[in-house]
Parts: structure tokens; sequence; C-alpha cells
């Protein structure tokens, strides 16, 4: 009687690292997969038998695991439909040792066996794991020499000023693996480092930015990260960058080196101190406080021409949105705050106003007259010019709650309570209302 030879469900993985040639009728895959065929051909008296499906990664690199036929073959054995992976060499599955270790893993928790055609054993055998792991630390090691000649052949590249692939920088275009200049970025580009002379704030210049409707290459928003690594990208005075060391480039620079020396000395100072002074040289009387047709808020920017300082507020909806995308986008700050302040002083002067004052001040001093109080509000009219802008702004944030800006005019929201606690402080020194 015959002994019953028990079926080996094979499966077949074939690999190609590059495209190259996988256009043909007959390529690299058909070849790996017709010497395994045969070599499970040769094999049927074992019980070998071909799966149907087909495991083939063309294009892919042994170096990782992430390809969709390595993937489909792994779930086909946690599945239990694989008993025999065969290869046309070991490289073909994996060229790093650790992942090949990972694989050899689920293997033997499957019981499935794993044959080299062209070198000759499976790991069911220790002598078979001893050559196996002799062979694929090879493979490595032939493939880490092959990355260091590639990493050094960059190198030497980059030292010479070429240009080594990536994304080019803003105001740049790649052309035969060189840098040149799109004239209508690099405009921007040169923009962008003079205002920032101007102004000192990334804050701000983003906010502008926005407001103007410039953009990165692909579309997006330049926020206030992108604008510093573009102030930091040496390319743009015609350097190559390599590990922090900076060579001569073969493309021509967008900025010359006395803007690219001014930027940089602003930005050797520390960020808070620029801040504080940006906010001291432009005061935003009503930051915080302001808000458009469609709730949006104000954000206080400034531009400079001509050594002349111009103040505006800008909605935060066409920061976002870009020009046109909210009815009252952007409005001079000098006439909006003029425009409070004259709402303020009226208020003052509003019998009913000065009525509630005298009461509110009578509860913590019962000596105080109504012409005390009248005195005190009429006497800040004329001494708010002289304070200082923080005493101004401290002022304003406490009388005002809130001020709505839309097409038709200005709406102000006081703070009742804040009116009474100024009346307080005036009425301690009528002398000195300020």
């Amino acid at each position: 009687m015959k002994a019953t030879v028990r079926k080996q469900r094979c499966a077949i993985y074939t690999r190609k690292s590059s495209e190259e040639g996988l256009e043909q009728e007959f390529n690299s895959l058909h070849a790996q997969r017709e010497a395994c065929e045969a070599f499970v051909a040769s094999q049927r008296s074992e019980g070998w038998v071909p799966v149907r499906d087909q495991y083939d990664d063309g294009g892919l690199s042994g170096g990782t695991l992430e390809r969709p036929g390595l993937q489909r073959l792994m779930e086909d054995i946690e599945d239990g439909l694989v008993d025999v992976v065969v290869v046309y060499k070991i490289d073909r599955l994996s060229r790093s040792l650790a992942d090949f270790a990972k694989l050899v893993e689920v293997f033997d928790r499957h019981e499935v066996t794993f044959v080299s055609v062209t070198q000759a054993f499976n790991t069911t055998t220790s002598m078979g794991r001893l050559t196996l792991n002799i062979l694929l630390s090879f493979a490595q090691f032939e493939r880490e020499v092959t990355a260091e000649r590639i990493r050094d052949k960059v190198a030497a590249s980059r030292k010479k000023g070429m240009w080594m692939g990536g994304v080019p920088p803003y105001g740049y275009r790649v052309e035969n693996r060189k840098l040149i200049i799109k004239e209508a970025d690099a405009a921007n580009v040169r923009w962008i480092f003079d205002r920032f002379i101007e102004i000192g704030s990334g804050t701000e210049l983003a906010c502008e930015l926005a407001a103007r409707g410039i953009q990165t290459s692909r579309g997006n928003r330049i926020d206030k990260k992108y604008l510093y690594r573009l102030l930091n990208n040496r390319a743009y005075i015609g350097e190559a960058v390599h590990k922090g060391d900076s060579y001569p480039g073969e493309h021509d620079g967008i900025i010359d080196r006395a803007v690219w020396d001014k930027v940089h000395t602003i930005l050797t100072e520390s960020p808070r101190k620029r801040g504080a002074r940006t906010r001291a040289d432009t005061p935003a009387l009503l930051k915080g406080l302001l808000y458009g047709p469609d709730g949006a808020a104000f954000s206080p920017t400034h531009t400079r021409k001509g050594g002349k300082l111009y103040r505006y507020y800008v909605s935060q909806t066409v920061l976002k949105h870009g020009a046109g995308s909210c009815p009252v986008g952007r409005v001079p700050a000098g006439e909006i705050e003029a425009a409070v302040i004259g709402q303020l002083r009226a208020v003052f002067r509003q019998p009913e106003i000065v009525a509630g004052t005298w009461k509110s001040a009578r509860t913590h001093d019962d000596q105080i007259t109504e012409a005390d109080a009248r005195d005190a509000l009429t006497r800040l009219d004329p001494l708010w010019d002289e304070l200082f802008p923080a005493e101004q702004a401290r002022i304003v944030g406490l009388l005002i709650e809130r001020v709505d800006i839309g097409t038709d005019g200005l709406n102000v929201r006081l703070r009742m309570d804040g009116l009474t606690g100024l009346a307080r402080e005036m009425m301690a020194d009528l002398g000195t209302a300020a």
C-alpha cells in the first residue's frame, strides 16, 4: 500500500525593486515565477501544488514590508491558506534582517516552510536557519553599503552647490536639476524680506500676507512657521546647505547679502522683545473688542511707507479666506478708534450718565455732589489726548464691552460697571482725573 502524501500548498512570491522593464511582455517577475513554478513541479511527488493567487510586487524596495503583494501573502498565511512560501532568491522577500526575522516568526507560528529556489534550503532545519541568516546579513550589508554610496554622492553634489531633489524653495522651479528663479514668486520673496525689516514681526507679516492673498507654490496659506523657515533659507542668497554647512550654489540668489544680514540681525533678537516693541510702536486701543458683521474678530496690523506708519484692523475672516470674504475686510485704525472715542466723549456729557455716575459714587462717599461728578467726567474729555497709550487702552477696556462694525456704521456696547469703577477712581482725586 502506498503511503498518503500530504498536500503542500505553495505560494510563489516575486519582487522587482525598480519599474524598469515591467512593461515588457516577459519581465523579471515572469522569469522569477517561471523558475519557482518549475521547482514546485519538481516536488510534485512530495505533494507540492501551487496556489492560484499570485503575489507580485513590481517597483517596490525590499527594505520595507509595506508591499501590497507581500501583505496579501501574509494575510493568506494568517488565514491558513499557505503551507510553503517559494521565492527565487531570499532578498526577493526582504533585504532587512530585522524584517525577515519578523516574517520567519510568522512562518513558524503557522508552520509554514520557506524555500529559496536558487539557494536550495528551507527554514525547518537548523542548518537552513543558519545559512539563511548568513545570506541575509550579507544582503543587508550590501544594501547599507549602497545607501552609504548614495549619501556620499549626495553630500559631494551638495558641496558643489548642485540641487539634489525635493520640493524647491518658494520662488524657484527646477529645470535640468537646477534651481531657476520664478520671477513672479521671487518678487513676493523680496517683499517678504523687505517687509520683515520694516515691522520685525512674523505674526504681523503673516497677517499681511493673508490679507494680500499671497500663498505658497501649492496654494496653501503662509503661516508664521512657514514664514520663519523661508526667512532662514540660505538658498535665497545663492547657497546650498548640507548638514548645517553652506556652500556656494549653482543657482542665482533672490536676496542680496545686505538684506539677509538685516533680517537675521532682527531674528537674533528675542521674539518677546520684538513683540513688546512692536506692540509699543503700534498701540491698538480696540484689540479684542472689534467684531465684523459676520461675528469674526478684527486683528490689529500696520505697515510703513516712506517712514510713515499706517495702522489697520483686519477681519479674521479675511486672514483665513482671503480678500472679499468679509464686506468690511479692513478698516483704518485711526478712523475707527477716533469714532469710538468720539462716542465715549459724547457719553460723558449725557445728563443720565452724569446722574448715574453720581449715584454710584455716593454709595462710597455721600459728600460728593452731582456737580462734582459732572466736573470729573468733563475733565476726562480734554485730558484724553494727554494720556499715555497704555492708560488710554486701559480706560477703553474698562468702559467698552464690544464694538460691532458693519457696512452701515458702528455699535458700541458699554460696560456700565466699568463706568462706575472709573468714576470711583476719579472721585478719589477730582483734581487728577487721569
